[in-house]
């Protein structure tokens, strides 16, 4: 299991505060593209799912040990709503990295009454950087 799931808000946090920390986003190119992307100094996008077809990405820990980060390495996980990046986080976690985190809620978080996302909770509703390309 991973170390556990952290809000947004900490999560902005730990990477100003430990320069070496990687917030990987774990989403797909259409959600980095069409809704944006955390806009931080350390930031790995790598989908854990590809892309239409939505199947897990088999190679995504041996994508990210091939990017030479040490297994020691604090590594945030972000997705759209938390569900993604937990899966990511334990996969990582298995492969032998000892500081994983979850970012809890993700970038655009939860539904509000209307079914709209990125006003409830999350990174975006938090009003931590992001850009949109």
């Amino acid at each position: 299991m991973y170390q556990g799931d952290i809000p947004p808000t900490e999560a902005h946090q730990r990477l100003k505060a430990n320069a070496a920390a990687v917030l990987i986003d774990v989403r797909t190119q259409p959600e980095w593209t069409f809704v944006g992307v955390p806009q931080v100094d350390r930031l790995v996008r790598l989908s854990w799912q590809v892309y239409p077809t939505m199947d897990v990405n088999g190679n995504f820990a041996t994508e990210i040990e091939a990017m030479g980060l040490p297994k020691d390495t604090e590594i945030l996980c972000i997705c759209r709503s938390g569900a993604r990046s937990a899966s990511a986080a334990t996969a990582l976690t298995q492969a032998g990295f000892t500081n994983c985190w979850n970012v809890a809620q993700g970038f655009e978080g939860d539904k509000d009454a209307s079914g709209h996302r990125a006003k409830v909770n999350g990174w975006k509703a938090a009003g931590l950087p992001w850009v949109q390309s």
